[in-house]
C-alpha cells in the first residue's frame, strides 16, 4: 500500500505576514501556500514542520489525515473562551487532548487507528477543513457538543461502562452538520451519537423566552453599553458569549436556571444506541418500502403507456437493432423485456411471441443480439 498523508492548516484570527508565509515555504517546496491557508499531501516524504508549532504561532485550525489509519483535528481558541474546568472533564488521553499556550487553547481530536482503511485515498483529505473548520465558531459561541463528541469518540473505541459521561449545561440534539462530520471524522458509532441525544431537551430550546425581558430589565446600563461596544466593534462572538454567560449566571441567581441534566453511564449510553439502531433500521426499511413502491408505481405507468401503442414500441425496437452495435443490442433487449413484461399485463405472452418471431424473422442473423434474447430468457438457444 502506498503511503498517503495529507496536511491542512487554516488562518482564522489574522493572516500570516509575509515573513511567516516565507517560513512555511521553507518547510514545504511544493504546498499551497496563502495568507490564510496552507494545504498539500505526502506520498514519499514528509512534512518538515511540528503542527503543534504552528498552530502555537500561526493558525487556527487543522487537519491531518494518513492512509495507515490516523486522523487529527485541531484548533486554537482564546484562553478567554473555554474554561479550564470544563475542558479537562472531556479530555481522554489519545481521543481528546488540550495543550495551553500562554494566549490560548489548543484542542486536539484524534483517530490513531481507523479500522476503514478504504476510507483515506489520494484527494481524499481536501474536503475535511470546510466541514469541521465551523467547529471553531461554535465553541468561541459556547456550543460545548464537539467537545462531548471527542469524549463519545473514546467511548466507541471502549470504555469503562461505569464510568459518567462528563456534565453537558445544554442539550445535545439536533447536531450541526459541523458536529456530524466530527463524529464522522472520528468514526464515533453513528448509533451511539444517536442515542447520546436521546432523552435530553432540544440544544436550542434550553432558554425560556419569557425571563430574557426580566433579565433585561435587570441588567445595569453600564453593563448593556460595554455588551453593545463590543458588538460595533468587531467583537460579537466575544459579547455573545458574554451575553449568555451572564444570563446563565442570572438564572441560577434566581433559582430559575433548568435542572442539571443526570449524567448517564457508558453503559446506559450503549443501551440507548440500541434503541437509536432499532429506530434507524426501522426508518431505513421504510424507506426502502417507499422507494420500491414508487419504483413499481413508475414501471406500471411506464408499461401502460408501452401497451397504449405497440406498433410505435417495435418501430422503436427496430431503429435501435438496426444500429448494430452493442450498445444498441443492450437497449434493444432491454426494451424487447418491458415489452414482454408489457404485453403479459395488458395482453398476453402468446401475442409478445408471436410478434417477437415476426420481429427476429428479419434479425435472425445478428448473433449478437441472439445472444441477449436468450440470456435475458426471452428465447431459447438454438
Amino acid at each position: 500500500m502506498s503511503k498517503y498523508q495529507y496536511y491542512e492548516f487554516l488562518a482564522i484570527d489574522r493572516p500570516l505576514s509575509q515573513k511567516e508565509m516565507e517560513h512555511m515555504r521553507a518547510l514545504s517546496s511544493r504546498g499551497h501556500i496563502t495568507p490564510v491557508s496552507f494545504s498539500n499531501e505526502y506520498h514519499w516524504g514528509n512534512f518538515k514542520g511540528d503542527p503543534n508549532g504552528l498552530m502555537r504561532r500561526f493558525y487556527d485550525a487543522h487537519v491531518y489525515l494518513a492512509n495507515w489509519g490516523t486522523a487529527v483535528f485541531m484548533l486554537r481558541l482564546p484562553m478567554t473562551a473555554l474554561d479550564r474546568k470544563v475542558l479537562k472533564a472531556f479530555t481522554v488521553n489519545g481521543v481528546f487532548e488540550v495543550e495551553a499556550s500562554p494566549t490560548h487553547w489548543i484542542c486536539s481530536w484524534n483517530l490513531d487507528d481507523s479500522e476503514d482503511y478504504d476510507r483515506v485515498g489520494p484527494e481524499d483529505g481536501s474536503g475535511w477543513m470546510a466541514r469541521l473548520a465551523p467547529l471553531r465558531e461554535e465553541l468561541l459561541r459556547g456550543d460545548l457538543r464537539s467537545l462531548y463528541i471527542g469524549w463519545l469518540a473514546a467511548v466507541s473505541m471502549g470504555a469503562d461502562e461505569d464510568e459518567l459521561e462528563p456534565p453537558m449545561p445544554d442539550g445535545l440534539a439536533p447536531f450541526t452538520a459541523a458536529q456530524e462530520a466530527l463524529a464522522e471524522f472520528l468514526e464515533v458509532d453513528i448509533d451511539l451519537l444517536a442515542g447520546a441525544g436521546m432523552e435530553r431537551p432540544n440544544a436550542r430550546s434550553m432558554a425560556c423566552e419569557h425571563e430574557i425581558d426580566p433579565w433585561l430589565d435587570a441588567l445595569p446600563m453600564a453593563e448593556m453599553r460595554l455588551l453593545v461596544r463590543k458588538l460595533l466593534t468587531g467583537q460579537e462572538v466575544e459579547a455573545e458569549r458574554e451575553v449568555k454567560s451572564r444570563f446563565a449566571a442570572w438564572r441560577k441567581s434566581t433559582g430559575d436556571a433548568p435542572a442539571a441534566l443526570p449524567r448517564r453511564t457508558v453503559a446506559e449510553l450503549w443501551q440507548l444506541a440500541e434503541k437509536a439502531e432499532e429506530a434507524r433500521l426501522l426508518q431505513e426499511k421504510k424507506r426502502r418500502e417507499q422507494a420500491e413502491a414508487k419504483r413499481l408505481k413508475e414501471r406500471e405507468a411506464n408499461l401502460a403507456r408501452l401497451a397504449e401503442n405497440f406498433p410505435k414500441a417495435w418501430q422503436a425496437v427496430n431503429q435501435r437493432v438496426q444500429v448494430g452495435s452493442g450498445k444498441a443490442y443492450d437497449e434493444a433487449c432491454q426494451a424487447l423485456v418491458d415489452l414482454a413484461e408489457a404485453y403479459a399485463k395488458h395482453a398476453s405472452k402468446q401475442a409478445f411471441d408471436a410478434e417477437l418471431r415476426r420481429f427476429m424473422a428479419g434479425h435472425g442473423q445478428r448473433k449478437s443480439l441472439m445472444q441477449r434474447l436468450v440470456k435475458a430468457k426471452l428465447m431459447r438457444s438454438a
